[in-house]
Formats: C-alpha cells, sequence, structure tokens
C-alpha cells in the first residue's frame, strides 16, 4: 500500500514539475521559479540521502545543478520526465564533487544501487550560453570569475585562486555568496 502511494506521489510531483518546465521552456518566468523550487526541494533531499553529515556540500551540490539546469535547459528531451532529466545531471554533479574531493565512496551511498537512476537519463549538450552569461553579467566581477573558472570551466579552488591572484578561500567564499544570489534571482527574491 505504501508502495503504491508513493508511486502516486511522485507522479503527482512529476505532472506538476513538467507542466511547470514546459510552461517555463515557452518563457513565462513564474512557472520557471515555480519548476526550479520544486526541482531545489528534490534536489536537496537526492543530495542530503547520499552525503549524510556533509551538509555544507549539499546547497552547494543543489546551486550548482540549478545552474545547469539552467545552462542546459534547451537540451530537455520532453518525451523524459523532468525529475529523470534532472536526476541525471545531479548525478553527474555529485560523482564530479567525490572526484573533486577524492572520495571512494566510503561514507557514501554506492551511486549504481540508487532506484532513481533506473529512470531514462540524458546527457545534456549544447545549451543557452547566452542566457547563463546574462544571469552571471549581474554579479559582482570577483563572484562572476569564481563561478566561470571553479563552476563552468572546472578549475579546482587551488587552481582558480592562482588564475585570479586570491587565496582558495576567497575563491570559495565568492562562489558560494555569487551562487547564493544567483539562487535568489531564480526562486525571485532580488531583481
Amino acid at each position: 500500500m505504501g508502495d503504491t502511494r508513493e508511486s502516486a506521489d511522485q507522479e503527482a510531483w512529476e505532472r506538476a514539475v513538467r507542466d511547470a518546465w514546459l510552461r517555463a521552456q515557452a518563457g513565462d518566468e513564474a512557472a520557471y521559479r515555480q519548476a526550479l523550487s520544486q526541482l531545489a526541494q528534490r534536489l536537496r533531499g537526492f543530495f542530503r540521502r547520499r552525503l549524510g553529515d556533509a551538509g555544507d556540500d549539499t546547497e552547494d551540490l543543489v546551486q550548482e545543478t540549478l545552474m545547469a539546469l539552467h545552462v542546459h535547459r534547451a537540451s530537455y528531451d520532453p518525451s523524459l520526465p523532468v525529475g529523470a532529466w534532472a536526476t541525471a545531471i545531479a548525478r553527474h554533479k555529485l560523482v564530479d564533487r567525490w572526484r573533486r574531493q577524492g572520495a571512494r565512496g566510503g561514507a557514501h551511498q554506492a551511486i549504481d544501487d540508487v532506484a532513481e537512476f533506473d529512470l531514462p537519463s540524458t546527457e545534456p549538450e549544447g545549451g543557452t550560453r547566452l542566457d547563463l552569461q546574462r544571469l552571471l553579467d549581474r554579479l559582482p566581477e570577483a563572484q562572476r570569475r569564481a563561478i566561470l573558472l571553479t563552476k563552468v570551466e572546472g578549475l579546482s579552488g587551488a587552481e582558480a585562486a592562482a588564475e585570479v591572484g586570491v587565496s582558495e578561500s576567497a575563491i570559495k567564499v565568492q562562489v558560494h555568496r555569487g551562487l547564493k544570489k544567483l539562487s535568489e534571482w531564480v526562486r525571485g527574491g532580488a531583481r
């Protein structure tokens, strides 16, 4: 009985987020904020279940995933569930994080054992770099550059710090502040 209820809840959530996502794809900004909010809530649970006590990483990964969803939203295939598409991107962000940290999976749940990954997934291609640039252009230069170097170009904090000429902790602070501001904008908190 619980599985039936859970399945019905999942289907209802998927219908709601898909409807919002498709309206967003057609240019509805309110629907876009709604879809991202629904996805962010689901992503937080997804990452918390896999990271356990590493709560600081959870919000960073949610923001990285939302940024990737934004950048690659044009690659969404409407024949696929939005949740599966978002989960595939989240999975890649999580694996990237584990690789950067040198994690070997000891304290983390094995990624292949997760039922969500039975859903179809796609590797996002292309993207809308122009839209990302518009969002990033609103940030202060230090935040924009830190995000571009670490989240878009994939440099480590140390590599980005060396390129910019600041400390690694300064890069981390700028990334955190920039992602927080982008999140506020996406959710409609600041204009």
